[in-house]
């Protein structure tokens, strides 16, 4: 961010500092609000690369890379120009990326220093007009050290971009990102426990409407009429609430 300095130290006017700031904290924010959890973590995400082209002067572009699947994938790319240089680091299995994920550290390339430790992304970024790259990991909270998932991936027409203010920014919203991937899991999971819990209700009550009605056409007990439909279950080896849709729905269809 800004121009270096004749010591080589980052420059960094106050008011670009306090834009880049006040941007951080409107997306901050955000994430709190009590819909952000709802959305889709591609949406939160996306949400996030967006703000850091906005807060960091010398970002051109930003992507995000997943590594906790089965490989490495791209979810986010505010510029699909930048698409290949994500994907060529992946198929090598090496790259700035993947090397600030595993060492979980920051990791600044300026593209063309690279070459004998990077090819393929040299290669590409080269291509692609890209001359800095910065990469710093994603690591949501957990026991132990957090668990490891991505990298915010930025990149620049500028080598002499991303300097120590930059890293933290990104150090800073990147925490923000790992706290959207919780907050995404846990609203995930409850949604998924309450679903769960409603498709119970709704089994249960119609377990209860099939007993009602084989209590009425055979003048039996609540635990006989149960019976009948666990017997009928075991039987015919289909779930219990299966068998009662069916025998409500064959006693409550309208007649030929």
């Amino acid at each position: 961010m800004g121009e270096l300095g004749a010591n080589g130290a980052g420059s960094v006017s106050m008011e670009t500092v306090a834009v880049a700031l006040d941007t951080v904290t409107e997306a901050l924010d955000q994430l709190r609000s009590a819909t952000a959890a709802e959305e889709t973590l591609e949406a939160v995400l996306g949400r996030l690369a967006r703000t850091t082209v906005i807060a960091l002067l010398d970002a051109d572009a930003v992507s995000v890379t997943r590594i906790d699947t089965p490989d490495p994938v791209t979810i986010v790319a505010t510029d699909d120009t930048v698409l290949d240089i994500d994907a060529q680091q992946y198929a090598a299995n090496r790259g700035p990326c993947l090397a600030a994920a595993h060492r979980r550290a920051p990791v600044r390339a300026v593209i063309g220093e690279h070459t004998d430790q990077w090819p393929e992304f040299d290669t590409a970024a080269k291509l692609a007009g890209i001359r800095a790259y910065l990469s710093v990991p994603v690591i949501v909270d957990g026991d132990g050290p957090g668990e490891l998932v991505g990298s915010f991936n930025v990149y620049s027409y500028r080598a002499e971009a991303f300097d120590p203010f930059d890293e933290k920014l990104m150090c800073l919203l990147t925490t923000a990102a790992s706290a959207a991937i919780s907050n995404s899991r846990r609203w995930h999971s409850a949604a998924a426990k309450v679903g769960q819990l409603e498709a119970a209700l709704v089994s249960r009550a119609e377990i209860d409407q099939a007993k009602g009605m084989l209590m009425a056409m055979h003048n039996i007990t609540a635990d006989e009429a149960f019976f009948r439909l666990v017997e009928i279950s075991q039987r015919t080896r289909t779930k219990l609430h299966r068998v009662a849709q069916t025998l409500i729905a064959s006693l409550t269809a309208p007649d030929p």
